[in-house]
């Protein structure tokens, strides 16, 4: 299961993200981050689905 959030972090950051913690503040966050650019939006759905 983590290999298809991993893969679904680097297509859409947030649904990964939303997938592993839900409607929390890190979901949120990493929209913000997917909007102002795409890489950190990636780096950090994937560190927040490593972590956990």
């Amino acid at each position: 299961m983590d290999f298809i959030r991993v893969l679904l972090s680097v297509l859409l950051p947030p649904i990964g993200v939303f997938l592993q913690v839900g409607l929390t503040g890190q979901f949120f966050l990493n929209i913000l981050l997917t909007i102002l650019g795409y890489i950190p939006g990636v780096v950090h759905a994937v560190w927040i689905i490593a972590k956990r």
